[in-house]
């Protein structure tokens, strides 16, 4: 099998970001991004997808994180998109429930080339430290049409912002590592249509 690894850079003129990504890793994350929450969050995702990611760059924070955080979930989505290639040979579907002490976070997801979120938390427009909660909804949409998935991020309940964020987080690591696993019994792409 070829290796699933790719780099992409964004430069705009608001942020300069790069993420380099191999979906056969060991949950390794390496970050640089000027956003300290962010950061955890992925290092969170990659070490349950079992990925290694690097994400580097500056955004315009002077301003705030917005267009910071949404570019990383642009190029963290094409990179998957790229690293994931024809998708023969995958499991394609993925989800997990993860809980994080009183926060239960869900996804479910298809690595289909159809781009969709659907995003149900009852989060309130507040701050974990100086992080906008309402980025989280942001960076996974941005990651989730660009990877070209159709993916369902649910929080189930949960009172703590940074644990709800977590549960979120990790959920999502769990089912992209479960929606990339080849399976050798799988020949081509697992579509009754033949192609994803």
């Amino acid at each position: 099998m070829s290796k699933r690894q790719a780099a992409i850079e964004r430069n705009t003129k608001e942020t300069q970001l790069k993420a380099e990504l191999d979906l056969d890793g060991q949950g390794r994350f390496e970050g640089a991004i000027g956003v300290p929450f962010l950061e955890h969050m992925l290092d969170l995702m990659t070490r349950q997808a079992l990925f290694d990611l690097t994400v580097s760059g500056r955004g315009d924070l002077k301003i705030d994180a917005h267009h910071t955080v949404e570019d990383v979930g642009i190029v963290l989505g094409q990179a998957f998109k790229q690293a994931v290639g024809d998708k023969a040979g995958i499991v394609r579907y993925g989800e997990a429930h993860v809980p994080m002490e009183e926060a239960l976070g869900f996804v479910a997801l298809d690595v289909c080339n159809r781009p969709l979120c659907v995003f149900k938390a009852d989060m309130p427009k507040s701050k974990v430290g100086e992080f906008d909660v309402e980025l989280v909804e942001e960076f996974l949409r941005a990651f989730a049409v660009n990877a070209g998935l159709t993916a369902h991020f649910r929080l189930e309940y949960g009172s703590n912002l940074h644990h709800c964020a977590e549960a979120l987080f990790k959920a999502l690591g769990r089912a992209l590592g479960q929606a990339v696993t080849v399976n050798p019994r799988i020949k081509g792409v697992h579509s009754t249509k033949g192609a994803l």
